[in-house]
């Protein structure tokens, strides 16, 4: 399906990255289907970001899965908001419920998930895990179900 009429200013374009924090570049597309629930997996390997206190690189993967409703992000898009945490000083933690939360006031999104695998700082690993599931839904319940159940 041609993106053109959907006001999309990333995709097709010269990347110009940001050098801090910067949801305002996330945009979306129409789902062209929404009547369906399915999963859209997005794996940010190479996500880096500050420690707030030393700041000293931190490094990890991002992983991010939703049910879309009437909206998606812009794989492109998302590319360089994930790239604009790399001079933020964040701890893990809070990167992973901003993200979440950026996408959630961006998309609307049946159910998301986000989950950091971050590399080892001083012997320690440290995987933040957030979700959402739309309350009042089958989805609230999922959210519920998944986080009890993660590991």
């Amino acid at each position: 399906m041609e993106r053109s009429g959907e006001g999309l200013k990333a995709l097709g374009r010269k990347t110009e990255y940001r050098q801090d924090y910067a949801p305002e570049v996330l945009e979306t597309f129409e789902n062209i289907h929404p009547e369906n629930d399915y999963w859209v997996r997005f794996n940010c390997p190479e996500f880096t970001t500050l420690c707030p206190v030393t700041g000293q690189p931190d490094f990890g993967e991002i992983r991010i899965s939703y049910i879309p409703d009437r909206r998606m992000v812009e794989s492109k898009s998302l590319k360089l908001y994930l790239f604009s945490f790399r001079s933020h000083g964040g701890f893990h933690e809070d990167c992973v419920n901003m993200i979440m939360k950026d996408l959630i006031k961006l998309m609307d999104p049946k159910y998301i998930e986000v989950t950091g695998f971050f590399v080892p700082r001083g012997g320690i690993s440290i995987y933040p895990y957030a979700n959402y599931g739309r309350p009042g839904t089958k989805y609230e319940l999922l959210a519920q179900q998944r986080f009890a159940t993660h590991e």
